[in-house]
């Protein structure tokens, strides 16, 4: 695997060579890993702040978002691990409020790769592991802590007793991982994906959820049952209506009219919502009305549906909007071709990680797109542009889609072309969102 990071800081690139060694190896996903790591370096995930943990297939990131500008419009110290990062290491630890300096970052991975060289783990065992290391070290109000990957054997599942736990949106995604043959799961693949999810919750405290379909919301209910969690679900425990005007929420505690989000697309207020219902259902916090709807408004969410501003890239499209956007399945490509159906016809440049499926991603924006421009992902295994192109010309979706070599390619096609749309699109993986901010000088803070 190639895929984790690089850094200009020496030491701190120095642990991230000796991660990008590490892999998740064949056979082995557990917890065992990550508890004796922990075991070895006193429990530091037991002596954390209130943690508000959150998975979910999408809006996961942005709930956290959502949940961080929240409890710091209220005043609160927020540390805040979330995944992946898209220019920056460093974007997955917020410590204290800010990304975490590179000088502890290298200190506390050498320290954790260390005392467990001999027990093999994985790279996610090890960045886990030095998240709660620094969030036990620094002194914060509360922890938003996103899951990576599932939940059930995710190695953030190690928190004992969080303050309360979230879903998002479910659909299928890390197919590999999460639908893999395994004993005592469920067999349909919805199904599967809410057990691994709700996985999550704990004794007593309570899981807040999203709405789902029945084959979902019935294991998110069972697994929950089995744990004894009681589970406060949409449509069920708390509601929520989104519209141009705001949104009106719900719950026994009463009604709440909170404003829309900055972020783009209607599931933003939807991602608004959970957030809004998991701090309602959670006692180690006081949050008022007011916090709630002032994190609502500055909420930030580098490349879900962002607009760039000003910088090297936009300024060779003068007079157009790039959009940058890394959703990178089917539900996540849905909800960005509802967000932007008001502004078709649109330019299209798009890369893809191999093991995510063309048709799933290029599929839904296809009937917004004019011309479609087709590129690599470099240090990353990727869909060849030729294949992306190939594939489109011959499903007729988008028909006009070309290769390009990169990305600096695509946008001189784009900057030369006098037909172009006023509006850019850059979307398909985070890694190709990643690198449109680093272009424009736009990195993520």
């Amino acid at each position: 695997m190639r895929d984790f990071a690089i850094s200009e800081n020496a030491a701190v690139q120095a642990q991230l060579d000796r991660l990008g060694a590490l892999s998740l190896p064949t056979g082995r996903l557990h917890l065992d890993t990550a508890r004796a790591l922990l075991a070895r370096l006193g429990n530091p995930e037991r002596h954390l702040p209130p943690v508000l943990h959150v998975a979910g297939t999408n809006g996961k990131g942005s709930t956290c978002a959502f949940l961080r500008a929240i409890c710091e419009a209220q005043g609160l110290t927020v540390h805040a691990a979330t995944k992946p990062h898209l220019v920056r290491y460093n974007e997955r630890i917020r410590v204290a409020g800010t990304l975490i300096e590179d000088s502890l970052l290298a200190i506390l991975l050498e320290e954790v790769l260390e005392v467990g060289s001999d027990l093999s783990p994985s790279f996610f065992e090890v960045t886990t592991v030095a998240t709660f290391l620094a969030f036990s070290r620094v002194p914060a109000d509360v922890c938003v802590i996103e899951t990576g990957l599932g939940g059930r054997l995710d190695a953030t599942n190690v928190i004992p007793a969080p303050a309360v736990c979230g879903i998002s949106s479910l659909g299928i995604d890390h197919e590999a991982f999460l639908l893999s043959p395994d004993d005592g799961v469920p067999g349909e693949p919805l199904a599967r994906i809410a057990f691994e999810k709700a996985s999550i919750a704990k004794p007593g405290v309570a899981l807040v959820t999203q709405g789902y379909p029945a084959i979902a919301a019935d294991e998110v209910l069972a697994t929950a049952a089995r744990i004894g969690a009681p589970v406060r679900m949409r449509g069920r425990n708390w509601w929520a209506v989104t519209n141009d005007d705001g949104i009106a929420y719900r719950d026994s505690a009463g009604e709440l009219a909170l404003p829309c989000p900055a972020l783009i697309g209607a599931h933003q207020a939807d991602n608004a919502a959970l957030a809004v219902a998991m701090l309602r259902h959670q006692t180690a916090l006081a949050i008022s009305t007011e916090a709630m709807a002032e994190g609502i408004r500055n909420a930030r969410w580098p490349a879900r549906l962002q607009v760039l501003g000003p910088g090297p890239l936009t300024d060779r499209l003068p007079g157009r909007t790039v959009i940058v956007d890394g959703g990178h399945n089917a539900d996540a490509a849905q909800a960005v071709a509802r967000a932007l159906a008001d502004r078709a016809p649109i330019d299209l440049v798009f890369g893809l990680t191999r093991a995510r499926k063309i048709a799933d991603v290029l599929f839904p924006i296809a009937p917004l797109i004019r011309k479609a421009h087709a590129v690599p992902l470099p240090g990353h295994d990727h869909h060849d542009p030729r294949d992306i192109a190939a594939f489109a010309q011959s499903k007729a979706s988008p028909r006009h889609c070309y290769p390009a070599f990169s990305l600096d390619e695509a946008i001189e096609r784009l900057a030369g072309d006098p037909d172009g749309s006023p509006t850019v699109l850059i979307a398909g993986s985070l890694y190709l969102a990643g690198e449109a901010l680093r272009m424009n000088a736009e990195l993520p803070d």
